[in-house]
C-alpha cells in the first residue's frame, strides 16, 4: 500500500491511552511497564545490548532500546498493560528513479518466502489468525511491515511469516509479473488479443495519480525536494513502472532489506524476551553487518525561491467550474531529528491554519477565493527535512497573484502581532487530550508516530516525551515572548527556500495521459520480435495456471477455531434518565476523560428536509451560540472540549429489514473538570445556535462541496456499494441521501446557489425537529467516582434545555417501540422507536456513473437477511471465505484490480472491487464467485479460516469511549452477540453451500449494482444501466 506522508500533528491525534485491560496468561505479579523498568543499559539479550531503558509515564508505557550486536540492528520495545499487541519492521528504502521499486517490492516480499513458499502467504494469514492489524506500507523513504494481534500464539505465529517474508522472500519473476507489471495479451488465452500492461501495483498507482490532490501533493514534495529520494515518486509513476525490470528489484531488495538497515518496534503486554530470541533465531542470527548507502542527504538549500506549474484532471463534482485551480506555497524547514524544533513547528503550524481564528484561515478561507486550503497544507514532518506548505483550491486563474500576495502579507502580520495567549492554551489542551484519550490501536499509531524521525536516526524514545516538551514549550515562550515570531521570521519570512507551485485543469489531461501510456506501450510492443511475442503469451497463460492452481497452504502456521474464546466479555450498562431523556451509563477506565452522547431521532422531520441534514451536522457546532460568534465558540470547543461533532445515524432493525431508526448523533468527549463547560456549550447549540450568517454559512458549504468532490476518488468503492444498496432496503435509500453520490451532488448545487437564504430558512426548521428532548437519548462512559457527579450535570443540562420539548407526530405512521431494557416488559420503559415500512418492495437498479478517473470502483448488492436470522452467520462466514478462496485471486490477482471481494452489513450482501482496470469483467467474476460456492468447491480448512477472519473483527478491540455503544445505537445486546457468536461457530460446509443457492442464486435474488468509472461503451449500449 502506497502511504501518503502525515503531519505530526495529525499522528499526535492517533496517540491515545489504552489502559484497563485484563491480561489473562501473562505475568501477574507485575506490570508489563514494571517488568521493562528492571531491564539496564549494557544488559545482553539474545544476542541485542541494551543501549537505554526509560519510563514515559505520559503515554503510561517503559520503552526498552536496544541494538543487535553482530548486524546492528535498531529496536525499540514500549511495554505497556495492553494486550493488542503489536510487531513493525521498518527499512530506509531510497529510491532513485520513478519505477516504484520500493512500492512494488513491498508487494512482492509478501507474495512467498523460503520457509513459507506458497504464494501470497499474507493474504492467507489473514484467514487464518485472529489479527487486528496486517499491512504494509510504502512511504518516501522507508518502507514498513507492522501486524498486532490480542493473541500470544499468533503473534509468534504472525512474526514468524513477516520475517521470512522480508529477509528471505522468493521474489519470482511471476510474482513480479502479477504484482509490478507485464506486458499480456488482453486475453491471456487468445494470442491475437492485443498486448496491454497489466499489474496490481501498475493498477494501483493509475488510480492514485486520478486523485487531483494525491497529483499535487506528489508534484509538490519531488519539486521542493529535487536532489535525490524525495525527487522521485517512490509508490511508482504508472508510465515509469513498465522501466523496472526483476533483476532490480532483486537488487533493490539485497540493498535495503538487510538487518543493518532495519528499526524493529514491538509494543504491548508480552514479555520482551521471546521476541528477541524468535527475531535472532529465525532472521538475524543469518547475517552479518553491512553499511548500508541508504542514508537521505539534506537537500541543498536554494539561494533564491522558486515558482512551477503543473496539470490535472477537470473535476466535475467541483462546486465552481470555473474555480479549479490550486496554488500553494511550500517552505523547506529544519531536520525532523531535532524533535523540540520539530514539535514548536508543528505547534506553530496549527496556530496559523487550524480553526477560524487562526490568521490564515482569515485570510485566505473567509474571504471565498476558494472553497478550502490546498490539499496539502501546514506541517510535514514526514522527510528527513521538514516543510510547512500554506495555499488554496477551488479557486479561480485570475486571483492566483492575489493569493501570492496575500500569504506574504499574512506571514508579516503574524511577525507583528504573534498569538493569542489563549489559542496558544487551547492546544496545548488538546495535546493534553489525545494524551488522555484511549484508542484501541495505540501500538500501531506509535510505531507510525515515531517512524520518520526514527528513520534518519533521531532518537524515538525523546519523541515520546511529550510533557517535557510542552514544558520546554512554555519555558522558551516566558523567557522570550517572541519566541513564536521569531521562528516564522526564520522558517518564513527569510527562507529562500520556498515553492510556489500552482495547478490548474486540463481538459485534455485523461486524453494526454492516455495517449502517453498508448505510446509507452507501442514502443514496448515494436522492440519485440515474433518469438518475444509468443513467449509472453506462454509466460500469460503460465501465470494464468498458476493464479488458478488450487495453492497448498499447509506450510504456514495457523490458528484453530478452537484457539477462539467460546464466550464474549460482557458490558456492563446501567439505565436511567435524565429531565425525562432516557440515559445509558457505562463504567470505564476512562482516563480521566468523560465522553458523551446523544441520539436525536428523525422521525418527526418533513421528507423535504432529509437532503439538508448532513449540511445540518458539518454547520450546527460551527455557526456560534448563545453570546458566542462562530469564532469565539471555536475557541472554546478548543479550551474545554476533546472535539463536539454531529453526524448522521442510520441503524436498520437487528430482526427486520424493513424496520430502521433514523437519528442524528452528538458526540463529544472532555476532561473530567470540564464537565460543566462541555454541557453548557451544548445548551448554547441547543437555545440558540446562530442561523444568521449568511457568509459563515457559504465558506461552510464551499469546503463540505469540496471535501465530498475530492473524497470520491478515494472512496469510490464506499459509493459504489451504497449506490447499488439504494433500492433494496429502506436505510438504503437514506444512506444515499445521507452519504451517497445523491448527497455529493447535493452540495454541489449548494454550492452553486447565488443566495444561501432559503438554505439558512431551513436549518431552524430541522433544529425545532432533531433538537427535542422528547425524541432523544443520552450515553455517558466515564470512570466509576466521576459517573454521580456526571449524571448529576446531566441533569441540570436537561433543565436547560426543556424548552425545547415539543409532541410532534412522526412522518410516517408505521412506528415500532424496542425497549431499552430487553428485560423489561414490552411496552413498558423507554424505547428506541424504529419506522417500519411493511409494504416496502426491493428493486433492481443498475447506475453508471462517468468519471474522469482511469480506473473502476465496482459493486454489486444482493438483499439478504437482518442480524438476528439464522442465515445471517453463514452469509457472514462466506463473504470471508468468497473473498480469500475466489473473488481475490479472480479481481486481484488475474485482474488486476487493487482490491476486491465481499462483505455482508445491513442485511446485504455487498461485492466490490477497488480501482479495478475491469468493469463487466469483475461483475462476471462476482456472479462465478456466487456459482463457485453453491457447487461446495471449498475444504473444511476453508471454512475454519473464514471463522477465524470473522472472528478477528468480531473480537477486535473496543475502547472504554466505545464500551456499550453497539446497544446504545443498534439495540444488539452481548446476548444477541453472544447468540450470534454461536451461529459463527456453528456454520457448516452444508448451511454455506444452502444460503448461496437460496440467497445469491439467479432467480432468487434482488440485487442492485453501481460503477464509478471512466467511459463505458458496453454499458451505454445497455439500456438495464441508468447513466448519470
Amino acid at each position: 500500500m502506497f502511504r501518503q506522508s502525515k503531519t505530526v500533528l495529525q499522528k499526535l491525534r492517533h496517540l491515545s491511552s489504552f489502559l484497563g485491560q485484563n491480561p489473562s496468561w501473562r505475568y501477574k505479579s507485575t506490570s508489563a511497564t514494571d517488568r521493562a523498568l528492571q531491564y539496564q543499559a549494557g544488559q545482553k539479550i539474545h544476542g541485542f545490548t541494551v543501549k537505554e531503558v526509560v519510563a514515559v509515564p505520559d503515554l503510561f508505557l517503559t520503552a526498552v532500546k536496544l541494538t543487535h550486536d553482530n548486524t546492528g540492528a535498531q529496536y525499540l520495545h514500549a511495554a505497556r498493560e495492553d494486550q493488542n499487541n503489536l510487531f513493525s519492521v521498518q527499512f530506509r528504502t531510497t529510491p532513485r528513479d520513478n519505477t516504484g521499486v520500493p512500492h512494488i517490492l513491498e508487494h512482492t516480499v509478501l507474495c512467498g518466502s523460503e520457509k513459507y513458499p506458497c504464494r501470497d502467504p499474507f493474504f492467507k494469514m489473514l484467514n487464518r489468525s485472529l489479527s487486528t492489524f496486517m499491512n504494509a506500507f510504502t512511504a518516501s523513504d522507508y518502507t514498513m511491515y507492522p501486524f498486532s494481534t490480542q493473541n500470544r500464539k499468533d503473534f509468534q505465529n504472525l512474526l514468524s511469516v513477516y520475517l521470512d517474508a522480508v529477509f528471505f522472500p522468493c521474489l519470482r519473476e511471476l510474482d513480479f509479473w502479477q504484482e509490478g507489471w507485464r506486458l499480456e495479451n488482453n486475453n491471456p488465452t487468445d494470442p491475437g488479443s492485443p498486448l496491454v500492461f497489466k499489474g496490481v501495483v501498475f493498477n494501483e498507482m493509475k488510480g492514485a495519480f486520478s486523485d487531483n490532490e494525491r497529483v499535487y501533493a506528489q508534484h509538490l514534495q519531488n519539486k521542493l525536494y529535487p536532489d535525490h529520494t524525495y525527487g522521485v515518486v517512490s509508490g511508482g509513476e504508472p508510465l515509469a513502472i513498465p522501466d523496472l525490470t526483476w533483476e532490480q528489484l532483486k537488487h533493490f531488495h539485497a540493498t535495503h532489506y538487510h538487518p543493518s538497515n532495519a528499526r524493529f518496534f514491538t509494543y504491548g503486554d508480552l514479555p520482551l524476551e521471546q521476541h528477541l530470541q524468535q527475531i535472532q533465531e529465525e532472521a538475524l542470527s543469518k547475517f552479518e553487518r553491512t553499511e548500508p548507502d541508504t542514508a537521505v542527504p539534506s537537500q541543498p538549500h536554494w539561494d533564491r525561491p522558486r515558482e512551477d506549474h503543473v496539470s490535472c484532471s477537470p473535476d466535475a463534482m467541483s462546486p465552481d467550474p470555473a474555480k479549479q485551480n490550486t496554488l500553494c506555497m511550500s517552505f523547506l524547514l529544519g531536520d525532523i531529528t531535532d524533535t523540540f524544533e520539530g514539535f514548536t513547528l508543528s505547534l506553530l503550524s496549527s496556530l496559523m491554519i487550524s480553526g477560524p481564528n487562526s490568521p490564515f484561515y482569515k485570510a485566505l478561507i473567509e474571504p471565498k477565493i476558494g472553497s478550502d486550503f490546498s490539499s496539502v497544507v501546514g506541517y510535514d514532518g514526514s522527510t528527513k527535512e521538514a516543510s510547512f506548505s500554506i495555499g488554496l483550491q477551488g479557486m479561480a486563474e485570475d486571483d492566483i497573484h492575489k493569493v501570492k500576495q496575500i500569504i506574504v502579507q499574512t506571514i508579516d502580520e503574524i511577525i507583528v502581532n504573534g498569538f493569542e495567549e489563549e489559542r496558544i492554551e487551547a492546544l496545548l489542551h488538546k495535546i493534553e487530550i489525545q494524551m488522555k484519550h484511549q484508542s484501541t490501536s495505540f501500538g500501531l499509531s506509535l510505531a507510525s508516530y515515531i517512524a520518520s524521525c526514527w528513520n534518519h536516526d533521531g532518537d524515538p524514545v525523546q519523541l515520546l516525551k511529550i510533557s517535557e516538551s510542552v514544558a520546554q514549550f512554555r519555558q522558551a515562550l516566558k523567557e522570550n515572548p517572541c519566541f513564536l515570531q521569531e521562528k516564522v521570521l526564520h522558517y518564513f519570512k527569510n527562507n529562500t527556500h520556498r515553492l510556489t507551485l500552482s495547478m490548474s485543469p486540463d481538459e485534455a489531461y485523461l486524453e494526454k495521459q492516455a495517449k502517453a501510456e498508448e505510446e509507452k506501450l507501442q514502443r514496448k510492443i515494436h522492440s519485440l520480435s515474433e518469438s518475444d511475442k509468443k513467449e509472453i503469451y506462454q509466460k500469460g497463460l503460465e501465470l494464468l495456471s498458476v493464479q488458478s492452481q488450487e495453492q497448498d497452504a499447509s506450510c504456514l502456521p495457523a490458528l484453530k477455531v478452537s484457539d477462539i474464546e467460546p464466550t464474549i466479555s460482557g458490558t456492563r450498562v446501567d439505565l436511567g434518565s435524565a429531565g425525562g431523556v432516557p440515559v445509558q451509563y457505562c463504567e470505564q477506565p476512562t482516563n480521566g476523560m468523560v465522553y458523551f452522547r446523544i441520539m436525536c431521532s428523525l422521525n418527526t422531520l418533513p421528507e423535504d428536509l432529509k437532503l439538508y441534514v448532513p449540511l445540518f451536522c458539518s454547520i450546527i457546532t460551527r455557526m456560534g451560540c448563545g453570546r458566542l460568534d462562530y469564532r469565539q465558540q471555536a475557541q472554546q470547543m478548543e479550551l474545554k472540549t476533546g472535539g463536539m461533532s454531529v453526524s448522521t445515524s442510520v441503524h436498520p432493525d437487528h430482526s427486520n429489514m424493513d424496520m430502521y431508526e433514523q437519528g442524528v448523533l452528538l458526540s463529544s468527549s472532555c476532561l473530567e473538570r470540564n464537565l460543566p463547560e462541555m454541557f453548557h456549550l451544548w445548551t448554547e447549540i441547543f437555545n440558540r445556535p446562530h442561523f444568521n450568517d449568511e457568509e459563515r454559512l457559504r465558506v461552510l458549504v464551499m469546503m463540505s462541496a469540496q471535501e465530498l468532490a475530492n473524497g470520491i476518488s478515494y472512496s469510490g468503492h464506499m459509493y459504489a456499494m451504497t449506490r447499488a444498496a439504494r433500492s433494496l432496503t429502506p436505510t438504503g435509500e437514506l444512506n444515499e441521501i445521507f452519504a451517497g453520490m445523491e448527497q455529493v451532488k447535493f452540495m454541489k448545487r449548494i454550492a452553486e446557489m447565488p443566495d444561501l437564504t432559503p438554505v439558512l430558512r431551513t436549518l431552524p426548521r430541522i433544529k425545532r425537529h432533531i433538537f427535542n428532548p422528547l425524541n432523544m437519548r443520552c450515553a455517558v462512559n466515564a470512570t466509576p467516582q466521576k459517573m454521580s457527579d456526571a449524571a448529576g450535570k446531566l441533569d441540570i443540562f436537561m433543565s436547560s434545555i426543556a424548552t425545547n420539548k415539543k409532541e410532534r407526530r412522526p412522518i410516517r405512521p408505521d412506528i415500532t417501540e424496542r425497549s431499552l431494557d430487553p428485560l423489561a416488559a414490552p411496552g413498558s420503559g423507554p424505547s428506541r422507536k424504529l419506522i417500519t415500512e411493511p409494504n416496502f418492495k426491493p428493486c433492481q437498479m443498475k447506475t453508471f456513473f462517468p468519471m474522469p478517473f482511469p480506473i473502476n470502483f465496482v459493486s454489486e448488492c444482493i438483499r439478504t437477511v437482518p442480524f438476528t436470522h439464522e442465515d445471517y452467520a453463514s452469509l457472514n462466514i462466506l463473504a470471508r471465505m468468497m473473498t480469500a478462496k475466489y473473488l481475490h485471486g479472480e479481481i486481484r490477482e488475474k485482474g488486476g484490480a487493487y482490491g476486491g471481494g465481499a462483505r455482508i452489513g445491513g442485511g446485504l450482501f455487498k461485492f466490490y472491487s477497488y480501482r479495478d482496470p475491469n468493469s463487466m469483467q469483475t461483475l462476471s467474476a462476482f456472479r462465478k464467485g456466487v456459482d463457485w460456492a453453491r457447487s461446495g468447491q471449498f475444504t473444511q480448512q476453508d471454512i475454519d479460516e473464514a471463522k477465524l477472519s470473522v472472528f478477528s473483527a468480531v473480537d477486535s478491540p473496543v475502547a472504554p469511549c466505545d464500551k456499550g455503544m453497539g446497544r446504545f445505537l443498534s439495540g444488539v445486546t452481548d446476548e444477541l452477540r453472544q447468540a450470534h457468536r454461536e451461529s459463527l461457530f456453528a456454520v457448516t460446509a452444508k448451511s454455506i453451500v444452502d444460503v448461496a443457492g437460496r440467497y445469491l442464486g439467479i432467480g432468487q435474488r434482488t440485487c442492485g449494482a453501481a460503477i464509478l468509472g471512466p467511459d463505458n461503451d458496453t454499458i451505454k449500449k445497455d439500456p438495464s444501466w441508468v447513466v448519470k
